[in-house]
């Protein structure tokens, strides 16, 4: 083959697919396939993105400043420790540039964000895969498979597909178990939506080590994909190394006013919370009565797994939601799980009717 060869890496990636959008012959379909937020962004959001169209002639601030002090207003962190990115998506990007490559092992579980696997194998290191237990981040699992490689650990805390999540202390005596030459990599796009007592965010552990990196995302419970905007928390030695590989105007200056005026608006964040938390619980108590199984969540949509040796699927569900106008989101490689976002009143209110009359028919 003449021309320029890809790096090997890079040969060993299928394009990403994302979540279905459209169903043929149906307008306006009930789009839960993504794990979008269905009410929106903070109207203070939208107001800001609108008045950041007087400068649009103008470079957006490349130190991002306004950005990461409002971040760090809003959690209480050290802008200086924080990192902005198109999306939390760029961000996990860099780091795996910065930090793993050929020869060397990055380590997941089973489930979590794709995307990290493909940048970890787009550099040429070799990926480590953990299985879960019961269809959590399984600590042990993942410390077995520690070696003299390995140079990048990430995890999803909620987890996706499936909404899991590991506490505080598994989160630590994973860590713990780390070399210290390793950069873990804690992925909590959905950490906002978390309800459970003994949910701990990775904060906690990136104050106290230079090798832990936190990211976050305004695509989910702030309303903003569409601006595709996210951020990291981390040491500053991080931040400094990261800095020398980003491109100076990677975070858009609208993008930045939107999610600026999104972060503060925390009464409107905690109303959609709130929601979602009521509608999480209604939705797997309504789901389980009619004979499906939900795996239990903390995030912003929910799992349901069909019994192998039923007359029912994940497919054959997706199906029959769909002649009803709602895309959800199958499984890939799994045909007895199907994965659902958590919508608005009348959105959630049609999936329970559609799966009751689903799991009604013959």
């Amino acid at each position: 083959m003449s021309g320029p060869q890809a790096r090997p890496g890079v040969m060993r990636l299928s394009p990403y697919q994302q979540g279905q959008s459209a169903i043929e012959g149906i307008s306006n379909p009930i789009k839960l396939s993504s794990n979008e937020s269905s009410q929106g962004p903070s109207p203070l959001a939208i107001e800001a993105y609108q008045q950041a169209a007087s400068q649009l002639n103008r470079y957006p601030d490349g130190s991002q400043s306004a950005l990461r002090e409002a971040i760090g207003e809003t959690y209480d962190l050290n802008p200086q420790r924080i990192i902005c990115g198109n999306g939390s998506d760029e961000l996990i990007q860099l780091m795996a540039r910065a930090y793993v490559g050929d020869g060397q092992e990055a380590l997941l579980s089973e489930n979590g964000f794709i995307m990290s696997n493909i940048h970890c194998t787009a550099q040429g290191a070799d990926l480590v895969i953990a299985a879960e237990r019961n269809y959590q981040v399984d600590v042990n699992a993942m410390l077995t498979l520690v070696s003299d490689k390995t140079r990048f650990c990430t995890i999803a805390n909620p987890n996706n597909p499936t909404g899991t999540y590991i506490d505080g202390s598994e989160l630590r005596r994973l860590h713990a178990g780390l070399p210290d030459n390793c950069l873990f990599l804690i992925d909590e796009a959905y950490a906002e939506y978390a309800t459970a007592e003994d949910y701990d965010t990775g904060i906690a552990l990136a104050d106290e080590f230079d090798n832990v990196v936190v990211t976050r995302t305004f695509s989910k419970i702030y309303g903003l994909p569409f601006l595709r905007i996210g951020w990291a928390y981390c040491s500053v030695g991080i931040v400094d190394l990261v800095q020398r590989i980003r491109t100076p105007f990677n975070t858009n200056g609208a993008a930045m006013a939107a999610a600026s005026a999104a972060v503060k608006d925390t009464a409107y964040i905690e109303e959609i919370r709130t929601h979602n938390a009521s509608w999480r619980e209604r939705i797997s108590r309504t789901l389980t009565e009619i004979g499906i199984e939900v795996i239990p969540s903390q995030a912003n949509f929910y799992l349901l797994r069909f019994a192998k040796d039923s007359n029912k699927s994940g497919g054959a569900a997706e199906a029959f939601l769909q002649s009803r106008g709602i895309i959800p989101r199958p499984a890939s490689g799994a045909d007895e799980f199907l994965r659902i976002t958590i919508g608005v009143d009348h959105e959630n209110e049609a999936v329970l009717h559609a799966l009751s009359d689903y799991m009604d028919a013959p």
